[in-house]
């Protein structure tokens, strides 16, 4: 999974992306500051692993990952190259879905673009300029199944299609707001237009509203009630306070300082649950003596495809998926034990695969 940073410069972006990555990227009070994205990979916490492992007597945890890219602050104009523009929108467009941090606090000591602080004001400028690049290309492909259409009737569908995107862009709403088919999205997704992407809105909030996750804060308010309007996830953070946890070496001082300020879970944690809830995401589980592992996959994989993320040859010479589900393996703590309760199941190629799988293919190439 890559998730992409982006917001207007000095609302808190680099701040967060090296608190989540401890990767080092550059943060200063000064616009443009970030200019190539930077790239940093975080393991997903996942405490199932470590009860296998002492359950497995497994050498290591291997741990899914997702990778966030920092990338450049983006003013008005930027679909017509202003700023950083291009690169912005270049970098923007090879990332799974887009994490827009928008700034609701006030700070007189760090400076806004456009000289003050409003959070929808913020989110309308970036969602507008990748909404005009979005035009640019859409006009172009228009224009292109328009002649291919006198050739081919068939594109009419794609056109019609077509059509409906502008539209839609036209009134100044983003892609990811329309209501369309499966097979309607599948080829609207072909099209790499930015404002299809999914979208995690980050309330940037000072220390003294991240208790009540936002709650009296009238600019969270507002992100939220647009946020409803896509169909997006919100997740409130404070910046600085990540840039605090970030700096504790152990689990157990993060865990510990936390507790000191009301919170059950860290800002990235939360950001890794909207993640993986927007994009329709799961983890199935692998154990042994070796290692114990995090494996990925969409929500609906079926069996095969789900052996097919641990190597292509377990999804082509599927024969059937040894399954039990996490808690029943932790509430028996064997797998003879399980077999012998008759919780261990042998699914064939249709099974659905479900969040906590423990996992064990067998195949035959």
């Amino acid at each position: 999974m890559r998730l992409g940073i982006v917001g207007l410069p000095n609302v808190g972006k680099s701040t967060l992306f090296n608190a989540i990555t401890q990767a080092g990227a550059e943060s200063a009070n000064y616009p443009f500051c970030t200019i190539d994205p930077n790239v940093g990979v975080v393991s997903v916490p996942d405490r199932r692993l470590d009860i296998l492992k002492d359950l497995y007597d497994s050498k290591k945890i291997v741990q899914t990952a997702i990778e966030f890219v920092d990338i450049a602050g983006l003013v008005k104009g930027a679909s017509k190259g202003e700023g950083l523009g291009n690169k912005f929108l270049s970098n923007i467009r090879e990332v799974d879905a887009i994490v827009h941090v928008v700034r609701c606090f006030e700070d007189s000591n760090v400076v806004h673009v456009d000289g003050s602080i409003n959070s929808l004001r913020d989110i309308e400028t970036i969602n507008l300029e990748l909404i005009f690049s979005d035009m640019e290309i859409l006009d172009r492909r228009i224009l292109k199944t328009t002649k291919a259409l006198k050739a081919d009737k068939k594109l009419q569908s794609e056109l019609d299609i077509l059509n409906q995107v502008k539209a839609t862009l036209e009134e100044g709403k983003s892609i990811r707001t329309m209501e369309l088919s499966d097979d309607e999205w599948a080829y609207v997704n072909t099209l790499d237009l930015l404002s299809s992407k999914p979208v995690i809105y980050v309330s940037n909030v000072s220390e003294e509203d991240l208790s009540n996750d936002g709650a009296d804060n009238s600019m969270v308010a507002a992100v939220r009630e647009f946020a409803k309007t896509e169909a997006s996830d919100v997740v409130v953070i404070c910046a600085q306070i990540e840039a605090e946890i970030s700096e504790l070496e152990t689990d157990e001082e993060k865990k510990e300082f936390l507790e000191t300020l009301g919170l059950e879970q860290s800002g990235l944690d939360k950001l890794i649950q909207a993640s993986y809830h927007l994009l329709g995401l799961i983890s199935f589980l692998t154990a042994g003596p070796q290692e114990v592992r995090a494996w990925t996959i969409k929500k609906g994989s079926k069996a095969p495809q789900a052996g097919g993320k641990i190597h292509s040859d377990i999804e082509r010479g599927f024969i059937k998926a040894e399954t039990i589900a996490f808690d029943d393996l932790v509430e028996h703590g064997t797998m003879s034990a399980a077999k012998e309760k008759g919780l261990v199941r042998l699914e064939g190629k249709e099974y659905v695969v479900k969040d906590g799988d423990v996992i064990l293919f067998k195949f035959n190439v």
